[in-house]
């Protein structure tokens, strides 16, 4: 432990992720050089995956307020918006694309634990589930493993008792590396019942609940802003091992311990573990914290200060506690038979001290860690991509029409991206909970009833990448457009949108320019329908293959839109076959080119106008 407590080099530092200029600004916060375990915690805390230094300034310009809005963007863990007078819906979507690329089963797995946690730790029941996945060419190699990417999803929602009620698959060639797994959780809570991240007290203690920390997922956050390469295998131990039956039981602990009135402030321990938690929970309160690592519940001997710090280890909150009420807390986590072990207390000023063993090993300002703090805030460089000006020039009209427009149908229904995805979705339970509603009668949204209300939600996840790629602006304004109407066409009023974001290299001013564009689309399009973006996720993946030549699609960034909704009544439209649509060859041209819809396309001009009616 000794050596860590040495001064800490620049070369570290760069090879823990963060830049030379970054190193120096962390020496004139602490007024010293900072040793290995506070690099450490710079390092992950700055990551792009925790500060969003690179996207930030841009994620600020979304439109942030709305009628039904009860906590605005980064102000909780989740989206949180007013079904009606009395119940709220927290709702919110992460990435998890850097596990499940190299742990197919347990990246995808922790993603959907994740996410859930981030809802009850807010105190509202998550009540349903989402996903949207980006697989690679389907028959590639590599491309095996999305088996095991959504048997991991499937397994963990199952057992963990939330139905998966809504998704969307997309096959191409630019995800044969970086395959995008995007999960998304709901919940239901009372007005008024939500429980903050933060700390505050003078002499408050401050547990750690649920599992034990172990040394899987460690620089877990780093891992996930930096490259995937050919050896991204190695870094295996980055990835988190979940356990989705340990989860439901913290689960119920979390919403009882909730309800006795014992909890100032509760946080997910997911990016970063503890130092995440302590830290930003701190900076909201403005108060610091006294922790002792080596009262850490543990699954492995011997682990090193920084390994606990940084531990991602899953199924665990810090829980700041009301003085006086710790035998309450203590009580209701033993009934579920879960670790709960104090582990420091709350502290003047601002100031996070970490000891082991009696022994500092640790002293950072908690304000100098985290996102609107001290954490560094750059707005890149970014010129216009080479292959828009290319794209623009292109004219439908000079695709020649085929001669065969059925053997063109029926080619395009065995493409992957319209096949039917059975194979994927036969794997989640959809009706655990029987909230339900749209299993037996589907509609362009799922329906999810809330038991003793006459209100519903309509959920839905949009996005269609090659439109993004083609244009972001409108690329991104469309995958909005589409969200709603998805939203309208099931009988839901809009209320709000939560994003998740996947690009490329931020340091790349080609790429940066597809991330601003598709921001102002997603502006444009929400302030258009009044519908505030409440959060997020930002996943910017840097570079594809480095063996692989750049193709049309090598940057591609695609947007998971989501719209949670009040719903008064559940509108299926349904329409008697009349005849067989016809669609223009301009239509038909540009349709074809982005393969985005299936087509039927007759072989008779005498069905261009047929007659489809309503059945309700």
């Amino acid at each position: 432990m000794s050596d860590h407590l040495q001064p800490s080099t620049v070369q570290t530092a760069q090879k823990l992720g963060l830049l030379p200029e970054e190193f120096e600004k962390i020496k004139q916060i602490l007024g010293r050089t900072p040793n290995f375990n506070e690099i450490s915690i710079y390092s992950v805390m700055w990551s792009e995956h925790c500060s969003y230094k690179n996207s930030i300034t841009w994620l600020k310009t979304l439109p942030r307020d709305g009628e039904h809005m009860l906590a605005k963007a980064g102000e909780e863990n989740a989206g949180l918006v007013a079904i009606d007078d009395e119940l709220a819906c927290a709702f919110k979507i992460e990435s998890h694309n850097h596990p499940s690329a190299i742990e197919p089963y347990q990246g995808a797995a922790t993603g959907v634990g994740g996410i859930n946690r981030d809802i009850f730790t807010m105190g509202a029941r998550p009540i349903a589930q989402l996903n949207s996945l980006r697989f690679g060419n389907i028959n590639a190699e590599r491309t095996a493993f999305n088996e095991r990417r959504s048997k991991g999803i499937g397994d963990y929602g199952n057992a963990f008792g939330v139905p998966t009620v809504g998704g969307e698959v997309f096959f191409d060639d630019s995800f044969n590396v970086n395959i995008l797994v995007n999960a998304m959780s709901a919940g239901i809570v009372k007005q008024g019942k939500t429980v903050k991240a933060i700390s505050y007290g003078e002499g408050n203690p401050v547990f750690i609940v649920g599992s034990a920390t172990g040394k899987d997922g460690i620089h877990g956050a780093t891992f996930a802003s930096g490259d995937l390469h050919d050896d991204s295998h190695e870094d295996l131990p980055a990835v988190q091992v979940g356990d989705p039956f340990q989860e439901k039981l913290l689960l119920e602990a979390t919403l009882e311990v909730i309800d006795s009135g014992a909890v100032i402030g509760m946080q997910d321990m997911g990016a970063a573990g503890i130092i995440c938690s302590t830290s930003e929970m701190s900076a909201k309160g403005e108060h610091g914290m006294k922790i002792n690592l080596d009262k850490v519940p543990t699954r492995q001997k011997g682990m090193e200060p920084w390994e606990i710090l940084l531990s991602e280890s899953q199924e665990r909150m810090l829980v700041v506690v009301k003085k006086g009420m710790e035998n309450v807390v203590q009580n209701i986590f033993d009934k579920w038979d879960l670790n709960c072990t104090q582990i420091g207390e709350v502290t003047k000023g601002e100031r996070l001290h970490f000891y082991m063993n009696d022994t500092l090993i640790a002293d950072v300002p908690a304000e100098s860690l985290v996102l609107g703090g001290g954490a560094p805030v750059y707005k890149r460089d970014y010129k216009e991509h080479a292959y828009f000006a290319k794209n623009n020039s292109f004219n439908p009209d000079n695709v020649a029409m085929p001669d065969d427009l059925q053997k063109v149908a029926f080619h395009l229904s065995t493409h992957p991206n319209i096949a039917v995805k059975r194979w994927v979705h036969n794997q989640y339970d959809s009706m655990v909970g029987t909230v339900n509603m749209s299993t037996n009668n589907p509609s362009d949204a799922a329906i999810v009833n809330l038991k003793d209300s006459k209100k519903a939600l309509a959920l839905t996840v949009d996005c269609n990448s090659r439109y993004v790629y083609a244009n972001p602006h409108i690329g991104c304004a469309i995958a909005v457009s589409e969200a709603a109407r998805n939203i309208v066409c099931s009988g839901g009023i809009p209320s709000a949108v939560t994003n998740c974001l996947n690009f490329g290299n931020p340091y790349n001013p080609e790429v940066y320019w597809q991330f601003v564009n598709a921001i102002k689309g997603m502006a444009e399009a929400c302030t258009k329908f009044g519908t505030p973006v409440t959060g997020g996720n930002v996943s910017l993946q840097p570079k594809q293959n480095r063996h692989r030549r750049s193709s049309r699609l090598s940057h591609t960034h695609h947007w998971h839109v989501r719209r949670c909704y009040k719903q008064a009544q559940h509108h299926v439209i349904k329409f008697q076959k009349c005849g067989r649509p016809y669609l223009p060859h301009r239509q038909f041209s540009k349709l074809h080119q982005f393969i985005a819809v299936p087509l039927l396309i007759p072989q008779h001009k005498k069905h261009i106008c047929p007659r489809l009616q309503p059945n309700r």
